[in-house]
Formats: C-alpha cells, sequence, structure tokens
C-alpha cells in the first residue's frame, strides 16, 4: 500500500526545514568539498529535550511512534537536548539499507537512523557553525552508542573516486558537502547530490513505483 505523502501535513512545533541538496551531474573539485553515502530511506530530523523525543520527516509530519528503536537510542545519548539530521533506514540481509522494506512498514520496529548533521546541542544552536565543526560535535555525541542511531562519516577523497565506489557498492548515490559553511534550510548548492544511475532509487524513479 502507498503512503500519503507528508507535503500536506502541517509542521510539528519544533521542525526545523532540513537543508535539500542540489542535483548535480558530477561530483564537485577542491579542498572545501567532502563527500557522504547517500543511503535510501527516508529524510528524518530527531529532536530530544529532556526524556522526550520527536522524529520528523523532511516536511515536518511527526512519525515519532513509526520508529521506536531510533527513540530509545536517543534517549541513551548523555545530552540533555539536541537535534540530529539524518536518513531511516532498514538495512537488508546483506547490511545493505533496503527501501522496500522500510517503505513496507512491516520492519518499523528495526528502522535506524544514520545521522549525518547536527543543528542544535544542549540548548544551543550550532547550524551556524561550519560543516567540519559541526560533524566533529556529531561524532562525539554518538561514539559511545551501540545502536539504532550511527554516525555517517564523510570523505576527503576526490568526489569521483568516492562516486565510483559508492556505486560499485549499490548505494543511491553520494552527497557533497561545503565543509567550511554553516547548515541552510531548504533547497541550497551548499549541499550536491549525485545520483547512481544503477541504484534501486532510480528504478523506483523510472518504473514510477514511488
Amino acid at each position: 500500500m502507498r503512503w500519503l505523502s507528508s507535503s500536506s501535513v502541517r509542521p510539528a512545533s519544533g521542525f526545523i526545514e532540513p537543508c535539500i541538496p542540489t542535483v548535480a551531474k558530477a561530483a564537485p573539485v577542491g579542498p572545501d568539498w567532502v563527500f557522504e553515502i547517500k543511503h535510501d530511506g527516508y529524510r528524518l530530523m530527531v529532536r530530544k529535550h529532556d526524556d522526550r523525543v520527536r522524529i520528523y520527516t523532511r516536511r515536518g509530519a511527526d512519525w515519532t511512534e513509526r520508529y521506536p528503536r531510533i527513540v530509545h537510542a536517543a534517549r541513551a545519548i548523555k545530552a540533555t537536548s539536541f537535534l540530529l539530521d539524518g536518513e531511516g533506514i532498514v538495512y537488508d540481509g546483506k547490511g545493505m539499507p533496503n527501501f522496500a522494506l522500510l517503505h513496507s512498514r512491516d520492519y518499523d520496529r528495526e528502522a535506524s537512523l544514520v545521522a549525518f548533521d547536527l543543528l542544535e546541542l544542549e540548548g544551543t544552536e550550532v547550524r551556524r557553525q561550519p560543516l567540519f565543526e559541526r560533524k566533529f560535535l556529531l561524532a562525539d555525541l554518538l561514539h559511545k552508542l551501540k545502536d539504532g542511531i550511527e554516525f555517517n562519516d564523510h570523505l576527503e577523497e576526490t568526489g569521483a573516486l568516492v562516486f565510483q565506489h559508492a556505486c560499485m557498492l549499490g548505494h543511491e548515490g553520494i552527497v557533497a558537502k561545503r565543509k567550511d559553511l554553516p547548515y541552510e534550510s531548504g533547497r541550497s548548492r551548499r549541499w550536491l547530490k549525485i545520483k547512481n544511475r544503477d541504484s534501486p532509487a532510480m528504478k523506483r524513479i523510472t518504473d514510477e513505483t514511488f
């Protein structure tokens, strides 16, 4: 069964619009860019304040009840408050994110978060800091966590090489990010998405199955 889009849902209180990468034909070149694997899942924002955890979709719908594993992991993090940006995924038997399993809702309790950015920490807004500082704080925040939320590290190798390896592994593609710039909500060219044309995500678009 196809789920309704959250585009018509009024954003919940506490929601911050995520940064949406611009699609690019090739990875950019230069020392200011870093590269992350693009996982095939749902974009999620996870907010914690004391023991209260909320999970928001890209457009602000509250999906907290759907993903108890992520909620449990967020509560286990030793911080009073934070706001994470990441991708909700379900791994298949080969250790790869599988969108069909996630979309089916049969595996909601197994869904975990691959976190790639940090917008707030301990009541302080950090999204104005450059990406490399936010990633350092995020890695430190998550380093003792064993399950439910994992850190999505970046690579500073040549973008074309990172993209080639991502495609060989069957990932959706990569996201190139300016490491020296602050977070920007909405569509942005500070983040660029380079798509693997042979990935399951592109096949869904071609077949109009999602």
